[in-house]
């Protein structure tokens, strides 16, 4: 039954895909090169050619040594440029002007002379950070849990992925255990190519991770017609090997965050937590959409939206596909 109802969540994010330029997060990187002399990245998101109307603020005692070098790449103004700060950042206040009248988060980071860095996230209800003397603990568990779970809920690739196991897997008991193979398959990567051990350049991770999805749309559809595949009978295999590929995707994002070099494992270890808060969120919501369904009896109504949903996910992985292998 779940993969008959929830078809409409997949309807509702499919209509969503044409905003997902608008919420791709910014990025500031601040790195200390040498004493109170800083390089600063700044990635603003653009949609086509115009850039969001987003500034970085840094302190009163900055002053740039540098012209400020702006280039358009992959949908996004990169600028680059070096400030002096005198006196250094510590306990003082970093903020993006106009952040407040967008729908984007911006991602900030500062690495120190000193080997100490700091993450944070930066909203448009808390566009400013103050930068600690001293990150603490609980700092890292919550914003690096905060990367974990937006990152998931804005990856349409990988939720379309999970949904298509949904529509796949036809009782409670496989799901759990489809889940719970696709969680620890990519805990085992991400963890792996985050620390070091293994790496796979990203632009062919991302292109499987779109095969991944067009695979499933095609053995969906042989179900249908009275062939099941080999995801169909198992399941939790499927979902393990391509959730080993989509860790790669998941070590990608976090090596663009960064992690801080005073606490690499409790940071790597709670973005993972927030990226299964975030599918556990997601998972929830399909099942809740299943039963609201259920209780309308509207099976008329997915009946006809079933193949059209199918057919829009296979054709939309397929473009990624295509556009991903053409970026290599």
């Amino acid at each position: 039954m779940i993969q008959r109802i929830a078809i409409g969540f997949a309807l509702l994010c499919i209509t969503q895909l044409s905003f997902a330029d608008e919420i791709r997060p910014g990025y500031l990187e601040i790195k200390e090169n040498s004493e109170d002399i800083f390089s600063v990245l700044w990635k603003v998101p653009a949609k086509g050619n115009k850039k969001l109307s987003l500034q970085a603020q840094l302190p009163a005692n900055c002053v740039n040594k540098t012209q400020i070098n702006t280039q358009l790449i992959n949908a996004a103004y990169i600028q680059r440029w070096i400030t002096s700060c005198e006196g250094g950042l510590l306990e003082r206040s970093i903020s993006i002007a106009g952040l407040n009248t967008t729908n984007t988060d911006v991602l900030l980071r500062l690495e120190l002379l000193n080997g100490m860095s700091q993450s944070a996230q930066l909203t448009p209800t808390k566009s400013s950070y103050i930068i600690a003397a001293e990150a603490s603990t609980l700092q890292i568990i919550s914003t690096y849990t905060k990367f974990g779970v937006e990152h998931i809920l804005m990856g349409v690739d990988h939720l379309l992925f999970v949904f298509a196991l949904l529509l796949i897997v036809n009782s409670t008991r496989k799901l759990l255990i489809t889940i719970t193979a696709f969680t620890i398959a990519h805990s085992i990567t991400l963890g792996a190519a985050t620390l070091g051990f293994v790496h796979v350049p990203q632009q062919p991770v991302e292109a499987v991770i779109a095969l991944s999805i067009l695979f499933l749309a095609v053995e969906i559809v042989h179900g249908q017609q009275g062939r099941p595949g080999y995801a169909a009978k198992w399941p939790w295999l499927v979902a393990f090997i391509f959730g080993l590929l989509h860790g790669f995707g998941f070590a990608g994002a976090l090596t663009e965050i960064g992690l801080p070099q005073q606490a690499i494992p409790l940071a790597l270890v709670f973005f993972n937590v927030g990226v299964e808060l975030g599918q556990l969120l997601f998972v929830l919501c399909v099942v809740l959409l299943t039963w609201i369904l259920h209780q309308l009896k509207q099976e008329k109504l997915i009946n006809r939206a079933e193949t059209a949903v199918i057919y829009s996910i296979g054709g939309l992985s397929s473009f990624w596909l295509f556009e991903r292998i053409s970026m290599f």
